[in-house]
């Protein structure tokens, strides 16, 4: 006859152990007594004991010493108190989280949007979301390409902001806007005299690039090179607001996205078009398989009217009138 090994008794315990028996344990640790741990149970005495005898029998050693009709708990009941306490807790979080849940007061959208537009576009969008719906929570999370793609495509946030062509796997893409690439220069700069700037005028200049490996970086670069234009390239960042930083520090002229460049015109940085298109297009992403929530439609229609008054902005700042100093 096969005897059954220590992993299959193992099993076997921990099949029949049920959430019962762990509630009547912390029941009794709770209230000190059986009898006390029945009234806070709405059971009988007789049951409690039961039970706790059932579990300590299913685990095959006892959780008390029993002496004059009381219980005193001993060490491994004390260790298995604890973890008690945390899986409690934890269950407490689960359930205030789902009522929480049915109270649009309550409510929270998770978003994941490029780092440039959530110093640039987000940060207005939310203030008119927010001013129609002061008790809703938002949680932002910036993330580059194509690890942004990615998540959406896991379906981890309610929604995206992409400047990526493409539409990811189960997700839903809508065009928000579509501007061109700007020129900022230090405030004083010789070529801040011109309302637009040709790519021959970047010819000698200090320039601060963007990263090797972002896409409008290798589209500037191009540029450049298929007119011969040689600038002097000594700084390189991935971000677009360090960019920005440096060259209010005068440390060079650039070429960025317009919420940036819009978003930290003034103390010593202008801003002009060019003669060149690059496109910045901007792309709203939905999750196809995450449960939509009512809050999300209303963030979409923020950012479209957000998006609006940019570019009204962008469009009133570069108008020659206003580019070439008097």
């Amino acid at each position: 006859m096969i005897q059954p090994s220590s992993n299959d008794l193992h099993s076997t315990r921990s099949a029949l152990i049920t959430h019962r028996h762990i509630e009547v344990f912390r029941a009794v640790m709770t209230a000190g007594s059986v009898t006390h741990a029945a009234a806070l149970l709405s059971s009988s005495q007789p049951t409690v004991s039961r039970e706790l005898a059932r579990l300590e029998h299913l685990l095959a050693y006892p959780l008390f010493e029993r002496s004059q009709g009381r219980l005193r708990p001993n060490a491994r009941a004390l260790a298995l108190w604890d973890e008690v306490q945390i899986s409690w807790r934890g269950l407490e979080r689960v359930v205030e989280r789902a009522v929480a849940l049915g109270q649009s007061q309550e409510a929270q959208l998770s978003v994941l949007c490029l780092p440039a537009l959530a110093h640039a576009l987000l940060p207005g969008a939310m203030a008119r979301l927010l001013q129609a719906q002061p008790h809703l929570r938002v949680s932002i999370t910036p993330q580059e390409s194509p690890l942004l793609e990615e998540w959406m495509s896991a379906q981890r946030f309610d929604l995206g902001l992409s400047e990526q062509p493409g539409t990811p796997v189960g997700v839903q893409a809508l065009p928000l806007l579509t501007l061109d690439e700007v020129a900022v220069l230090p405030a004083g700069h010789p070529l801040a005299a011109q309302a637009v700037l040709r790519l021959q005028d970047f010819a000698g200049q200090q320039f601060i690039s963007l990263a090797v490996d972002d896409p409008y970086g290798r589209q500037i670069d191009q540029l450049f090179a298929e007119e011969g234009v040689v600038r002097h390239l000594h700084l390189q960042t991935h971000s677009a607001v360090a960019v920005c930083a440096m060259v209010q520090q005068g440390l060079g002229l650039a070429i960025v996205n317009p919420f940036t460049a819009l978003a930290m015109a003034g103390s010593g940085l202008v801003l002009r078009r060019l003669a060149f298109s690059i496109p910045f297009s901007i792309t709203l992403l939905r999750p196809l398989y995450r449960p939509a929530m009512s809050e999300t439609q209303a963030l979409v229609q923020c950012l479209q009217a957000q998006a609006q008054e940019v570019t009204a902005a962008l469009h009133r700042l570069l108008e020659p009138s206003s580019a070439v100093p008097h």
